[in-house]
């Protein structure tokens, strides 16, 4: 088995790790400190915005009535499909149930949802409006009482009306004008007068990324995200230039947005590796920005023998967006074992999942999905254990429990077995 790097990146999507934890931590930090306030300041500094935090449901109102009806059409559309599939997965993903281990002893399982949940939606170079659905609709269909949206604001405006529409539309209780770390520290420490998060969620920056990873455990976060990614597997049946715009189009998210090629056809990587540059140019300041430091530092294609070595280098990188151009789809869709989402021939593409087919677009990157998928209903949702038992059962469980917690040398964890045995007339 041989590898070819016709194109390799000269940076990870961690080379910028060490200097970014060391600004959150510090800006944590402040707000801890200063609180409101602090948030107000960092919202003053970074996104030139002094107007009210909460979005008031007079300008929601207001937002409603103004926003053209194709674009409030377009969002309903969107929502409609990831509201069904976020059903479908509740519907499969588990129940409440208890069951009768022996004789007079019951344990169970009941799926509790989290009370308060914090959706970041970004809305720094773009005003992502599908990360608003696949948030809040996925946690609104989990069963979360209360839901907390915050996004950057623009100066004089707040957050992009389409992002308060979409926000209201799938069921959001609170929306604030209050965008990257500070945003992240406000809903996990309760500002502003609402509840604490039990769970952050939402794509981010590497800042916001950065501030969910050093606020996990004090609260809940969905997955460690760094920057979008998607790689594309393609053979010699492949469209070439598909897969080049395809690339070209996450890599237009950012700066950092690794894009990659594993491909068994030398012709295929040669088009693609000639034709991803010209489709760069050609686009728009900001995208052409975004997408050429992309490709040029962290884009790679790799020349592989054999479909079993694509996918292992495939499963070795674990892509957050996985597309599979090739004749033999069924094969690969049996085989890949790590990614963050699938997309299975060339009728689909990432910017289908990214903004309306259904499926969510909140995916493990720097390899995490080798140990996690991304953002379903069940990440709102605890799954609690309990147990009952018979005064009957306590005669084997007890005596049991005693003797392993003396094996352990723990004395009082097996007297509490003890006076059990005692008081219900069993002997140890």
């Amino acid at each position: 088995m041989a590898i070819t790097y016709l194109k390799r990146s000269p940076k990870t999507s961690s080379t910028d790790d060490t200097k970014t934890r060391e600004i959150v931590e510090n800006i944590l930090k402040d707000i801890e400190k200063t609180k409101e306030e602090g948030c107000k300041e960092l919202s003053k500094k970074f996104d030139k915005y002094e107007g009210d935090v909460i979005v008031s449901k007079e300008k929601i109102e207001e937002i409603k009535k103004n926003l053209d009806q194709k674009t409030k059409d377009d969002i309903q559309f969107s929502h409609e499909r990831v509201r069904k599939f976020a059903e479908a997965q509740l519907k499969n993903y588990g129940q409440d149930f208890e069951v009768e281990l022996s004789d007079g002893l019951f344990a169970g399982q009941k799926l509790i949802p989290v009370n308060t949940a914090g959706c970041y939606v970004p809305a720094g170079r773009y005003a992502h409006i599908a990360s608003a659905v696949m948030s809040v609709t996925t946690a609104k269909v989990a069963g979360v009482k209360n839901i907390i949206v915050c996004s950057s604001p623009k100066p004089g405006v707040g957050v992009h009306p389409s992002i308060v529409y979409t926000a209201d539309l799938c069921g959001a209780d609170v929306i604030m004008n209050l965008g990257g770390v500070q945003a992240i520290a406000a809903m996990t420490n309760g500002l502003f007068g609402n509840a604490p998060a039990d769970i952050l969620v939402g794509p981010g920056n590497q800042f916001v990324a950065e501030a969910k990873r050093l606020l996990f455990g004090k609260v809940g976060i969905d997955l460690f995200a760094g920057p979008t990614e998607i790689a594309v597997i393609a053979d010699e049946t492949a469209d070439p230039e598909m897969v080049a715009y395809d690339l070209v189009g996450q890599a237009e998210h950012g700066y950092n947005s690794p894009a990659w090629l594993f491909t068994k056809s030398k012709k295929i990587a040669d088009y693609v590796l000639q034709r991803v540059p010209e489709l760069i140019e050609d686009l728009p300041d900001l995208p052409r920005e975004n997408s050429g430091a992309a490709w040029r530092d962290y884009g790679e294609i790799i020349l592989c023998d054999t479909d079993e070595e694509i996918a292992k280098v495939s499963d070795d990188y674990a892509p957050e967006h996985l597309e599979v151009q090739t004749k033999n789809l069924q094969w690969y869709h049996d085989r890949l074992k790590n990614y963050g989402s699938l997309f299975i021939g060339e009728e689909t593409t990432v910017a289908y999942g990214d903004k309306c087919s259904g499926t969510n677009h909140i995916l493990p990157t720097k390899g995490a999905g080798k140990y996690t998928g991304g953002l379903f209903v069940g990440k709102f949702i605890k799954t609690l254990s309990f147990q009952r038992m018979s005064k009957e059962a306590t005669k084997e469980v007890g005596a049991a429990c005693a003797r392993i917690s003396r094996y352990e040398g723990m004395e009082a964890h097996a007297r509490t077995g003890d006076v059990r045995l005692r008081k219900y007339g069993f002997s140890n």
